[in-house]
């Protein structure tokens, strides 16, 4: 082989590994900013959600909105913001109060029913609810305190 043929073989060789390197190093810029973009977003949702709870539990408290479905609310907010919250005694009752009425029918589904079997359930949803106020109040006024103290979720 040749100097010549050789020498141009390594030059060859060379601009292919700098062409990989900076395509290389694009990516990782690429992958980096996505990851910004996903933390910036998944923030964002932590305190649309908080915000949200804010609402729902003075919402609660005002009877604007009713005990299961404050408490369903509540509950899957806390999931969003970090699954062991629903997990802390103190906020139990949403979750308590959820798998007591989770079975009754909602939106559509509950448009099905004969209007005696929505009767039923409307029976029997306020049963829980008066069985669970007082313990969902609480967990209420547990969230609003939580947050008081700057209750902010995993980030």
């Amino acid at each position: 082989m040749s100097l010549t043929y050789a020498l141009l073989l390594l030059l060859i060789a060379f601009v292919a590994i700098a062409g990989l390197a900076g395509y290389a190093y694009r990516l990782r810029k690429e992958v980096k900013r996505r990851d910004a973009f996903r933390v910036a977003e998944d923030q964002q949702a932590q305190l649309k959600s908080l915000e949200n709870l804010d609402w729902v539990t003075a919402a609660l408290f005002q009877e604007q909105v009713g005990i299961t479905e404050g408490a369903w609310r509540c509950k899957v907010l806390l999931e969003i913001i970090d699954p062991s919250l629903t997990e802390k005694a103190e906020f139990q009752a949403f979750a308590e109060h959820y798998e007591r009425t989770k079975h009754l029918k909602t939106h559509s589904a509950r448009q099905q029913l004969t209007p005696r079997e929505r009767m039923q359930e409307d029976r029997e949803r306020l049963a829980e609810e008066d069985k669970m106020r007082e313990a969902v109040l609480a967990a209420a006024q547990a969230v609003m305190t939580w947050r008081k103290k700057g209750g902010q979720g995993l980030h």
